[in-house]
C-alpha cells in the first residue's frame, strides 16, 4: 500500500494522526485483554501485570519528556501537572505489590521493548515523542473513568479508588476541553512533511507496542499451544500488513490457542 503524499494528508497534525492510526487503533481496542476488560472479565493477575507494565512505560516516557521539555519539538505539549502518571502509578504499585513493590513488580519482554523504543526516541529522535504522548495520554483521558469503574466492579476494589489512581486526572476539570487544548497545541508544532510522516508512522508503532504489552497479560492466563505466523490473518481479519510476523521484533511468534484466539509469545 502506498503512503499518502504529504500534500494529500489532513492539514492538522491531530487529524492526520487520528486518520493514520484508525486501523491500528481498532486492532488495539479488539485485543483480547481490552475486549475482556470492557466486558468486566478480568483476572487480578492480568490486571496487575498491565499496571506494572504501565508503570515502566510511563517512567520511561516521562523521563524523555523531561529531557525534552524545553525542546521546541515538544515544549507546547508539556503538561506535567495535568498529565504525568508516574506518581499515580507509584501509588497503584504499592497497592498491588505491597511496600516493597519496586523489588516485586514484573518487567516483561514486551514492556522492555516499549521502554527501549521510548528511550531511543527521546534521545535520538525527540521530534517523534509527540506520537507516543498522543497515543498514551489522550487514550488514557478518553477511556480512563469508564475503565476505572469496570475494574472496580470486576475486581471488587475499594470505592475510594485505591489501586486505580492511574485512571484519575485530578488536575483536569474537563477531559473533553483539555483534549481540545492538547490537539490545538499539537497543531502548532512545526515540522517538515518528512518529519510529519515519521510521526504518523511512530504513532502506529506506539499502538503496536501497546498491543504487545496487552498480549503478555492475556498469555499469563492462557498457555499457548501450536504456533504459526500464518494464523495472523485470522487474528486481524485478513488485513493490515503492519501486523506481520516480523513487526513484533526478533524472537516473537504468533500462537494459536485452543480457544481459537491468536496471540503471541516471546521465544527469546
Amino acid at each position: 500500500m502506498e503512503r499518502p503524499q504529504p500534500d494529500s494528508m489532513p492539514q492538522d497534525l491531530s487529524e492526520a494522526l487520528k486518520e493514520a492510526t484508525k486501523e491500528v487503533h481498532t486492532q488495539a481496542e479488539n485485543a483480547e485483554f481490552m475486549k475482556n476488560f470492557q466486558k468486566g472479565e478480568l483476572t487480578r493477575e492480568g490486571f496487575k501485570l498491565v499496571m506494572a507494565s504501565l508503570y515502566h512505560i510511563y517512567v520511561a516516557l516521562e523521563e524523555e519528556i523531561e529531557r525534552n521539555k524545553e525542546n521546541p519539538v515538544y515544549t507546547p505539549l508539556y503538561f506535567p501537572e495535568e498529565l504525568h502518571r508516574r506518581a499515580a502509578l507509584e501509588q497503584d504499585m504499592a497497592f498491588w505489590y505491597g511496600p516493597r513493590w519496586q523489588e516485586a513488580i514484573p518487567y516483561t519482554q514486551a514492556t522492555k521493548r516499549y521502554v527501549q523504543r521510548l528511550q531511543e526516541v527521546g534521545r535520538a529522535e525527540p521530534e517523534l515523542l509527540v506520537a507516543h504522548a498522543y497515543t498514551r495520554y489522550l487514550g488514557d483521558l478518553s477511556g480512563g473513568q469508564v475503565l476505572k469503574k469496570i475494574a472496580q466492579k470486576a475486581l471488587n476494589l475499594p470505592s475510594s479508588g485505591e489501586g486505580l489512581a492511574f485512571f484519575t486526572f485530578p488536575n483536569i476539570a474537563s477531559a473533553t476541553k483539555f483534549k481540545q487544548l492538547y490537539r490545538s497545541r499539537m497543531n502548532t508544532l512545526e515540522m517538515t512533511p518528512e518529519v510529519r510522516q515519521r510521526v504518523l508512522d511512530e504513532a502506529k508503532t506506539a499502538f503496536l507496542l501497546n498491543i504487545q504489552v496487552r498480549v503478555w497479560a492475556v498469555l499469563r492466563g492462557h498457555p499457548a499451544s501450536s504456533c504459526s505466523s500464518r494464523d495472523i490473518s485470522r487474528r486481524v481479519g485478513g488485513g493490515g500488513s503492519w501486523l506481520r510476523a516480523g513487526a513484533w521484533g526478533p524472537g516473537f511468534q504468533f500462537c494459536h490457542l485452543s480457544g481459537g484466539v491468536i496471540l503471541g509469545k516471546s521465544l527469546s
